[in-house]
C-alpha cells in the first residue's frame, strides 16, 4: 500500500481555471446551464461506483450542490467537458488537492465512453498542472475493476506506484491502484500528441 502523505510538500496548488480546448472538447468551468444534462449522466450507477465523491441516485440538489463546490474551488479545480462542435456536455475532469498532494480526476458519462474524450481531458490537464503549478509529482488513482481508466492513466504517462484503498460513497471502501506522474517525465513527454 502506497503511504498516503507520499509525495506531498508545501507547494502551491492554486491554479485559475482558464478555458481550455482539444481537437473535439471545449473544457470551461461547470456553470449552471449544465444542471440538466449534468444529472442525467451522473445518475447513473455504473459511474458512480468508479468515483469516491459522486451520490447515487444524483438528482438537482446533488447537482446543485457539485455546482457550488467547483464554483468555490476549495478542493481544486473542476472543467465542465463540452463537445466544441455542440456545447453537449459529456462529463467532468479536474485537478483535486489530495492529502498526497495534486491528483488527477476526470469522469466521463455513459453515453459518451469509448471516444477518447477522457484521455483528451487527460492531457490538458496534466500539462495544466505542470505548467502552472511548481509540483513535482502529479497523482491519479483508479478502482482496480476500471481498465478504461487505467488506459487513459498509462496514455498520459502515469507509473504504477501501489495499491491503497477509496472510500466511495456508493461502493463503500474499495481497492485502488494508485499511480503517479514527475515532472522529468511529464518534461520528456510533451511532444505528444494534443487532440
Amino acid at each position: 500500500m502506497v503511504a498516503e502523505a507520499e509525495d506531498s510538500e508545501d507547494e502551491s496548488y492554486a491554479i485559475d481555471c482558464p478555458v481550455l480546448a482539444t481537437e473535439r472538447l471545449a473544457m470551461r468551468a461547470p456553470r449552471e446551464s449544465d444542471l440538466e444534462q449534468l444529472v442525467t449522466l451522473a445518475d447513473n450507477r455504473h459511474v458512480a461506483e468508479m468515483l469516491a465523491r459522486m451520490p447515487h441516485p444524483y438528482g438537482e440538489a446533488e447537482g446543485r450542490t457539485f455546482l457550488a463546490m467547483a464554483a468555490s474551488r476549495r478542493a481544486g479545480i473542476v472543467y465542465a467537458l463540452t463537445l466544441k462542435d455542440t456545447g453537449t456536455f459529456v462529463g467532468c475532469a479536474g485537478l483535486n488537492t489530495t492529502d498526497r498532494g495534486l491528483e488527477l480526476g476526470y469522469w466521463i458519462g455513459e453515453p459518451y465512453w469509448k471516444r477518447g474524450y477522457a484521455t483528451e481531458a487527460a492531457h490538458v490537464l496534466v500539462d495544466l498542472a505542470f505548467q502552472r503549478t511548481s509540483i513535482q509529482v502529479l497523482h491519479a488513482s483508479t478502482r482496480v475493476i476500471n481498465p478504461a481508466s487505467r488506459r487513459v492513466i498509462h496514455k498520459c504517462g502515469f507509473q504504477y506506484a501501489g495499491q491503497g484503498m477509496l472510500n466511495s460513497i456508493v461502493a463503500g471502501q474499495v481497492p485502488v491502484e494508485r499511480y503517479r506522474l514527475d515532472r522529468k517525465t511529464w518534461n520528456s513527454l510533451r511532444n505528444w500528441i494534443h487532440y
